[in-house]
């Protein structure tokens, strides 16, 4: 009996043993944790150290604040001469204009062009966070967003200054009949610029962190490349919005004919509402007609629910934009059908951009 009782009491580990074990544990977390704090800190670091290093400030510059990230185009360029450049601007440089500012053409020499969008000063709500949400924007890299590189904050007025795109806006092209054989508008094109915009805003919505929810696409910010690829542009109204939300409260901001009707009535920002104005665009792009169009004023109608009806009598191909003369009708269906899926009045029942992104893959995946 005795015995047995040993050796019960040499298999159980005494208390000083376990005491130890429990302190080693300890040690070994509070090590782990201190490891991993220690990574954060550095990376934070790091990174602002590099943030730093790509960004090109001129505190209390004629009386604002300019801002560059350092690129391959902006490397050799100095705020002052930039801004020298930029208090010469006519309007003999103006290259567009709309209810939020007026863009200019900049050209600083033979090689380097900007464009500079001079926005009208608002109410508080659209001029607070200008600067924390421009800075996240200066990290995109994309190649259907154009890009950022830098921006001007002032008491008066703000600007801020893209790469200039050579084949203009989309709603130029579209309106005011400006192509040509070498950049063509034909229904590949169109295909091929809905794509590209569809991309690239389904990167802000879900691949940057934070997202951002552009709040004023339209045709006139999608603009082209050199290759007519499209680029989304205009980030003027953009919100920020954290991964865990799904809307951000804010004012009603936008243009007409473009903004989801759930805007109007709940004041919320969201990526739906993007999906919906996107909606739109591809509406234009496939019927050559603007939301506001002046026959749709006349008869009290507008575009969205004009071609709602046309999809019900299953007459898509009459509706399309006459300068089209050669497209597959199936094809123009199955674009009407995506552009319906996003305009439709219930923005739980839209698809994401993502999955927009995916519909019209599908359409003509080997030439897209």
């Amino acid at each position: 009996m005795l015995q047995r009782i040993q050796i019960a009491s040499l298999k159980t580990p005494s208390s000083v043993e376990m005491a130890r074990s429990a302190v080693i544990a300890l040690y070994i977390t509070i090590c782990c944790v201190a490891f991993i704090l220690s990574k954060i800190i550095i990376s934070v670091l790091l990174y602002k150290r590099w943030a730093r290093r790509r960004r090109i400030v001129e505190e209390d510059f004629c009386g604002g604040k300019m801002v560059m990230f350092r690129s391959h185009t902006t490397q050799s360029l100095s705020s002052k001469a930039f801004m020298k450049k930029t208090m010469k601007l006519t309007n003999k440089d103006i290259i567009g204009s709309g209810g939020y500012g007026t863009v200019y053409r900049l050209e600083i020499d033979e090689k380097t062009v900007f464009a500079v969008k001079r926005l009208n000063k608002g109410h508080a709500e659209r001029d607070r966070g200008f600067e924390r949400e421009l800075e996240a924007m200066g990290d995109i890299k994309h190649r259907n967003i154009v890009p950022l590189h830098g921006y001007y904050v002032a008491p008066q007025f703000n600007l801020l200054i893209y790469e200039l795109m050579p084949n203009g806006s989309l709603d130029t092209l579209i309106h005011a009949g400006k192509w040509s054989e070498e950049n063509p508008l034909d229904w590949p094109s169109r295909l091929k610029i809905a794509l590209g915009a569809a991309r690239g805003l389904a990167y802000l919505h879900h691949d940057c962190i934070p997202h951002i929810i552009h709040r004023d696409i339209k045709s006139s910010n999608i603009l082209l490349d050199h290759n007519m690829e499209a680029r989304v542009s205009d980030f003027g109204l953009a919100t920020l919005m954290g991964p865990d939300k799904t809307h951000v409260s804010t004012l009603v901001a936008g243009t007409f004919g473009y903004l989801a009707p759930e805007i109007f009535d709940t004041g919320r920002a969201t990526t739906k509402g993007d999906v919906y104005s996107f909606g739109v665009v591809l509406l234009e792009l496939l019927t050559g007609k603007r939301p506001t169009d002046e026959s749709f004023v006349e008869e009290g109608t507008k575009l969205v629910t004009w071609v709602k009806g046309v999809v019900e009598e299953k007459r898509e191909e009459h509706a399309i934009d006459t300068s089209i003369r050669c497209f597959q009708v199936d094809e123009v269906q199955k674009v009407f059908a995506v552009a319906e899926k996003c305009l439709e009045p219930d923005p739980s029942n839209r698809p994401t951009m993502s999955g927009v992104v995916k519909m019209l893959e599908e359409i003509k995946p080997q030439e897209l």
